[in-house]
């Protein structure tokens, strides 16, 4: 797949402090990729930088084979969705979406046409005379993502458009932007601090931490291959275990030695090994690692345990309740068992 835009070796500083360190990014046509990270990480930043509402420090950011160096925001072939929408109160839904076009001195009938093309797809045809601010947070957010794919950008930043909804409405929809996504073919550039909005609509999740990018992958490698601690516990809930890689395939943590599917490391390697609290399951005591259980939780679709082997707590996901004071054993296959390096 082409790759539509490459950062590479981008720095920036406010106030002589640095908030990006020699970033290396490419993001592919066509892409939903998405900076995750912790308030403060940076990637807010990193979506202004593409815009051109900053410069860079150092570095350079290339566009379809183009610096951008000299181009301004509104040359860009790029549009935002902001947080707050940032929508005009005085002009209804129809005008809100039509107004790029209108800059642009498209015709009365291109306009037209392109308007009720995106309403359309955001699902708000009939809402053309609507004022937007007697709109819903939801049916908000559509008319700002009209207005900006109305334009046909190749690229689509997205800063947090999801955080000001509630859960049911953010769920939903995170389903129909990456379907919006797909049906226009434009590349959506997202940033969120929420997991689940990363792995539920990323092709690629770029986890960043302190200005830095610590991984970069499918959701599923994110989430089933974290390389470092900060990894493993910012996306979704882990089990970090302190181990020994005894050889290629062979693991030990508490004390007993496991089958694994890593290699690679060293003899008698110190390492960290994770857990993830649906891949345990408990049985009656049968060696192994063994505990009691100390805390149960009804979490809707399934219970959360937490089990206390000696003195070190394991949280276990499991759709089987179990009563406090149990003595269980855990049970996990070696596909579950992800090493990490220290």
């Amino acid at each position: 797949m082409k790759k539509l835009i490459e950062i590479k070796n981008l720095s920036k500083s406010f106030d002589d402090v640095l908030v990006l360190k020699s970033i290396d990014l490419y993001i592919r046509e066509n892409e939903f990729i998405t900076l995750l990270g912790p308030s403060g990480c940076g990637k807010t930043t990193l979506l202004r930088l593409l815009a051109g509402f900053e410069i860079a420090d150092e570095g350079r950011i290339l566009f379809d084979g183009t610096y951008l160096d000299d181009t301004p925001p509104h040359e860009r072939q790029i549009n935002t969705v902001f947080q707050k929408y940032a929508l005009f109160p005085h002009l209804n839904v129809y005008q809100n979406i039509a107004f790029g076009l209108k800059l642009k001195k498209r015709s009365k009938e291109e306009i037209d046409k392109s308007v009720k093309e995106v309403l359309k797809l955001v699902k708000l045809e009939g809402f053309e005379t609507r004022n937007v601010k007697t709109l819903s947070g939801g049916q908000q957010q559509r008319v700002a993502i009209a207005r900006a794919v109305v334009n046909k950008p190749k690229l689509l930043l997205l800063d947090e458009p999801l955080a000001a909804l509630d859960l049911k409405l953010r769920q939903d929809m995170q389903y129909e932007l990456k379907e919006m996504q797909r049906a226009l073919g434009i590349t959506f550039v997202f940033v969120t601090h929420d997991q689940e909005e990363a792995l539920t609509m990323s092709d690629t999740v770029v986890v960043m931490r302190d200005g830095e990018i610590l991984q970069i992958g499918t959701p599923e490698d994110i989430y089933n291959e974290p390389k470092t601690r900060f990894v493993a516990s910012f996306i979704g809930e882990s089990n970090i275990i302190p181990g020994t890689m005894m050889k290629d395939y062979l693991v030990s943590f508490e004390g007993i030695a496991f089958e694994c599917v890593d290699k690679g490391f060293e003899k008698n390697q110190a390492i960290e090994v994770v857990l993830r609290p649906e891949d345990i399951e408990l049985k009656k005591p049968n060696g192994g690692i063994t505990g009691v259980v100390t805390d149960i939780i009804f979490k809707g679709v399934h219970y959360e345990i937490i089990v206390d082997v000696a003195g070190r707590e394991y949280i276990i996901h499991s759709t089987d309740a179990q009563a406090v004071g149990n003595e269980v054993s855990l049970v996990f296959e070696k596909e579950d068992i992800h090493v990490m390096r220290l």
